[in-house]
């Protein structure tokens, strides 16, 4: 568990520049993009180090070392999948239990997912959300500790991310990294539809 003042937030989802800059003119809130136009785990890891360093209410950091897992998770799920889906998802999990071992990151405190407008649904029918690593299995171990944005322009995305900063709820911290991939093994995203409407609320 960290041990800094600082409450540290990673952005889960497309963060569009525009509400970036919006939420970094917050007074209460600092921000940390990865540096340079590096990506992967090792960029994430890094901007996460700098986050821990940071005094200021809230830390909001636009990298996660969790995304490749996250991407791979989904994938699985997805109708149109490859084939070798679920090998790739046990190759970044691989890749992100040997990160969390070795100490290059530790999980924030809590993840705040960006909401994306939904796609149109066929006629006569209900959008059904897509499978979500963020708010399926990772929300699942842990509630208190995934929150949801609503989709909206930049400006009022930002205003509900400000809300939901104030209005995060205390909980167990997270369990073993080993225990989180493993929730998302056995986690079946149908269960995503009933909650969805109240997740986005």
């Amino acid at each position: 568990m960290r041990r800094n003042p600082s409450t540290v937030v990673v952005l889960a989802g497309h963060a569009p520049d525009a509400l970036l800059s919006v939420v970094s003119k917050s007074m209460n809130v600092s921000l940390v993009r990865p540096e340079g136009s590096a990506d992967g785990i090792e960029s994430a890891a890094g901007a996460l180090r700098r986050a821990a360093g940071i005094s200021s209410p809230y830390v909001l950091v636009a990298a996660d070392p969790l995304a490749a897992v996250a991407a791979q998770w989904q994938a699985m799920w997805e109708v149109t999948q490859q084939s070798g889906a679920g090998a790739e998802f046990e190759l970044r999990a691989a890749e992100a239990l040997a990160a969390w071992r070795a100490d290059r990151f530790e999980l924030p405190d809590y993840y705040l997912v960006l909401a994306e407008e939904a796609a149109p649904a066929a006629p006569g029918a209900d959008p059904e959300p897509k499978p979500d690593f963020y708010l399926g299995p990772l929300r699942a171990v842990r509630p208190h500790r995934v929150a949801v944005v609503a989709a909206a322009e930049p400006a009022e995305q930002a205003a509900g991310l400000l809300h939901a900063l104030g209005s995060l709820r205390h909980g167990r911290w997270w369990p073993p990294l080993d225990e989180i991939i493993d929730a998302a093994r056995r986690f079946y995203p149908g269960a995503l539809a009933e909650s969805a409407p109240a997740l986005l609320g």
